[in-house]
């Protein structure tokens, strides 16, 4: 009998030690096929050529991976890196100018990027962490021409690693005046994508209901817009209720739209005009009789491709009629083809004697989030941007 129940329990050890075998060759092959998964991950990188039209093309990022650390800085923060050499040959001051020219579209005199400059020496581990690093090469004896290179993600996510390399000084500092808008629109586009991703996960649920209620359009707004005003095809989403007196910042997004029926629809003449009527029926000023109205003038008018469809973008300033009020805007004006109609997302701010470049950007990026009605039903809508600036070379 003893033997008998000694066999019983040697077999069940035996099927008690399988099993925890099997469950353990189980997790590790599990913990191998992640980290392949992981290892199949690149790294973004190539050459940079100005394309025939002047614009260059990059790919989206990969997943940031739990083990990469969050990029440091503010949004429109530039490190600016090169050699000792380079800040005595003219080439990070041409550099430093064409980051921090004027913004588009505002009344006061503000940079496009804030810029700091350190030499190579000084690139510490802590500030590899930066948002947006730019690196000056210049070296006769490596290149023969001007390029731009990029990497996404190298040090910390979300990130941008551009290096800008020379044969020479002179080269150099040709070569960054004569790509400047693109310079500008890359980095631009790399902040008001990172918004938009910001957006997916955070945006004002009541706003967006708005926009389906009145358009049939789907659009993320930020969660800092908590008043809500609806009109005959007009939807106001504000930080605050109408102008109050002695606001400090008043954040705005409108969306209107009207048919799509004038030959001249995206003239400059019949956009503020349009623009006009819909702010005067719905945006009041302060008092009785005061209304918002575009500032003439002052427009900046593109035509631009928004989700592959065309968009005109304007930037501009608008100003309370009969009162001391004003401030940017920018507007982005899509054709909906299946209502024959074109609906008009716009934001604007109030805030007076301060800078305006992260708040009005911002809000910008919520303008590309609408969703046409002939998008809804899309399965895999691209939200982001397509960026502009560099395509690598083969």
């Amino acid at each position: 009998m003893k033997q008998f129940f000694y066999k019983v329990c040697m077999a069940l050890l035996a099927v008690m030690v399988t099993v925890a075998c099997g469950n353990s060759r189980k997790g590790e092959q599990s913990k191998a096929d992640g980290a392949q998964t992981e290892a199949k991950v690149p790294v973004k990188s190539g050459n940079a050529k100005k394309s025939q039209k002047g614009d260059v093309r990059v790919g989206r990022g990969k997943k940031k991976s739990i083990l990469t650390p969050t990029s440091a800085g503010s949004p429109y923060e530039i490190l600016l890196v090169a050699d000792e050499d380079d800040f005595h040959n003219g080439a990070v001051d041409s550099l430093y100018a064409v980051l921090t020219d004027d913004l588009a579209g505002v009344a006061q005199s503000e940079p496009c990027f804030k810029v700091s400059k350190i030499t190579k020496n000084n690139l510490s581990k802590t500030l590899r962490l930066c948002r947006n690093i730019v690196i000056i090469k210049i070296d006769p004896a490596t290149y023969s021409s001007c390029k731009f290179k990029f990497s996404r993600d190298v040090y910390a996510a979300p990130q941008i690693v551009m290096t800008i390399q020379a044969p020479n000084a002179l080269k150099f500092k040709d070569f960054v005046v004569e790509n400047h808008d693109a310079i500008i629109e890359f980095f631009t586009r790399a902040e008001l994508n990172r918004q938009i991703d910001l957006l997916r996960n955070d945006h004002q649920p009541h706003i967006r209901e708005a926009v389906k209620k009145t358009f049939g359009c789907d659009m993320w707004a930020p969660t800092e817009l908590t008043r809500t005003k609806t009109g005959r095809n007009f939807v106001w989403a504000a930080s605050q209720d109408r102008f109050p007196r002695n606001v400090e910042q008043n954040l705005n997004i409108v969306v209107y739209s009207y048919p799509y029926r004038h030959v001249n629809t995206f003239t400059e003449a019949y956009f503020v005009h349009k623009r006009d009527s819909v702010m005067k029926a719905n945006v009041p000023g302060p008092k009785e009789g005061q209304y918002m109205m575009t500032t003439k003038g002052f427009n900046l008018i593109s035509d631009e491709t928004v989700h592959g469809q065309y968009a005109q973008v304007v930037r501009g300033l608008w100003n309370i009629k009969g009162y001391d009020m004003g401030g940017p805007f920018v507007s982005v004006s899509r054709v909906d083809e299946k209502n024959q109609r074109v609906v008009v997302a716009e934001a604007f701010v109030y805030y007076p004697n301060q800078p305006k470049r992260n708040i009005l950007k911002k809000l910008e990026a919520a303008l590309y989030t609408l969703r046409l009605p002939d998008e809804l039903d899309l399965e895999k809508f691209n939200y982001n941007l397509e960026e502009i600036l560099i395509t690598p070379e083969d």
